[in-house]
């Protein structure tokens, strides 16, 4: 029997809305993304050695259904059905492709969501297709760059942690208000919480230098970006957390690089200089999803470049003293990994592609709340968590379905079914046209003050919403 799937009450955005996001989306960013895949294999082949004609052979190949996909996404062809490539979450694309007609699921009519889904898992089969590429990501080096050219933010963080575990004392009176562990925490969360500044999708034209004025971190730059949270539940979050005691947090990641280093900061902070924490699980992506997503080898190539004193040479002057502190960082994270305090949802050497029912709902077209009735074993194993941490932008517009929700409505409401299911808290950029859960006069003042105050990043939400079930 097939699940039903929730209908929101609430139209999702689409690029039939010229003056969406979602229109821009189409038009500007992925073109540029499809042209960077090109670049990314066209510089692969030539590295080979003419000798391996085979591998040859399918990059020019890839080209080939890359440049043609741009083609087709330019004059608004009709969104074909993903072939047989043996890799897991294609019959789900498929079915609601052959369920939804032509005149709605051409680029340009199809609703945003899945559209963008589509393509990435699109993508996907034309590596996974291959002999050569099929454990080929196209966005490796891009994350790389950029985890390279965060140095200045990496470092300042690694300092401010390694002195909090080292300070005996910060748990002293943590149960009274404002207390030094509090302080720290909302220090943790906000530097978290504006690490998805990295988000490459959606930075395709930015040039890597800029990216230092997007991962400010110190304490005058966080007050000021305190001043731009819309909903701020951490208040919330911390009262939660303090009732739990050697317990389990749940982060479902979103970009690797910079942003997962500082996911993985948030979550050696709540193991290490906290009472409420033993375990935290993460949860990353199964194929190259959204540019920057982790998968499971980003996880742990994260923590290991830490222990390399050349990784970031050619970004930054870093001091002995700094690269001591990121190894003394690394070996603590490899600890924590060893031990299991650490510990990612499938192994780190699950290759690309894997078809792994832990993770493979992150890679659907679905909304979160679907996951009740598709998924019960990954909710079931979420329910074990005493928090679950939704990490970025896509994360926050699965949530609340990408609908066209007025601005004041409820986040519980936009949850739908998965509301109350579990202890849940969004981290989430805005960088999308969708936003729910905000106060009276906020989406009028910001429409004067910063029209494009959905999708430039500069704003943020911290959404939360409890288990009552």
């Amino acid at each position: 029997m097939t699940p039903t799937l929730h209908l929101p009450s609430m139209e999702r955005y689409s690029p039939k809305d010229k003056q969406s996001f979602s229109y821009k989306t189409v038009v500007h960013r992925w073109p540029v993304i499809l042209t960077n895949i090109v670049s990314a294999v066209v510089s692969a082949n030539h590295e080979l050695d003419q000798s391996e004609t085979a591998k040859l052979a399918e990059g020019k190949e890839i080209i080939r259904k890359l440049s043609e996909l741009k083609h087709h996404m330019g004059r608004n062809r009709v969104l074909e059905p993903i072939p047989e490539d043996g890799d897991a979450n294609r019959a789900c694309y498929n079915d609601e492709l052959a369920a939804t007609p032509e005149e709605d699921k051409r680029w340009f009519t199809m609703n945003w969501l899945f559209a963008e889904c589509y393509l990435y898992r699109l993508l996907r089969s034309f590596f996974a297709v291959t002999t050569h590429w099929k454990s080929y990501d196209p966005f490796f080096e891009s994350k790389a760059q950029t985890y390279k050219s965060s140095s200045g933010a990496i470092v300042h963080l690694a300092n401010a942690l390694n002195s909090m575990v080292a300070n005996v004392r910060l748990q002293d009176d943590w149960e009274a208000k404002s207390s030094p562990l509090e302080m720290a925490f909302w220090e943790m969360v906000q530097a978290d919480l504006w690490g998805n500044a990295t988000d490459l999708s959606l930075l395709v034209d930015l040039n890597y230098a800029d990216l230092q004025k997007l991962q400010a971190v110190g304490a005058a730059a966080q007050q000021e970006q305190a001043t731009r949270i819309l909903r701020d539940d951490l208040p919330r979050v911390w009262e939660l957390l303090k009732t739990v005691k050697g317990g389990r947090v749940d982060i479902v990641l979103d970009n690797a690089g910079f942003e997962v280093y500082t996911d993985l900061i948030l979550a050696d902070f709540l193991v290490s200089c906290t009472p409420f924490v033993n375990t935290v699980v993460f949860h990353p992506k199964m194929i190259p999803w959204f540019v920057s997503d982790v998968l499971p080898g980003d996880f742990e190539w994260a923590i290991e470049s830490l222990l390399n004193p050349e990784f970031f040479s050619a970004h930054a002057n870093i001091s002995e003293a700094d690269t001591q502190g990121l190894i003394a960082l690394s070996n603590r994270w490899r600890s924590h990994v060893a031990s299991g305090a650490f510990h990612l949802s499938v192994p780190t050497s699950t290759p690309i592609g894997t078809d792994a029912p832990a993770a493979n709902f992150w890679t659907t077209q679905y909304a979160y709340a679907d996951l009740p009735a598709l998924d019960p074993e990954l909710l079931a194993e979420l329910q074990k968590s005493d928090l679950v941490i939704f990490k970025g932008d896509l994360n926050y517009r699965k949530l609340v379905g990408d609908c066209k929700w007025p601005t004041t409505t409820p986040f519980e409401e936009a949850l739908g079914p998965l509301n109350g299911k579990i202890n849940l808290v969004s981290l989430r950029t805005n960088k999308a046209d969708t936003i729910c859960g905000l106060g009276p006069g906020i989406e009028e003042r910001l429409d004067v003050e910063a029209p494009d105050w959905r999708v430039s990043g500069k704003y943020a939400v911290v959404s939360f919403s409890p288990r009552t079930l």
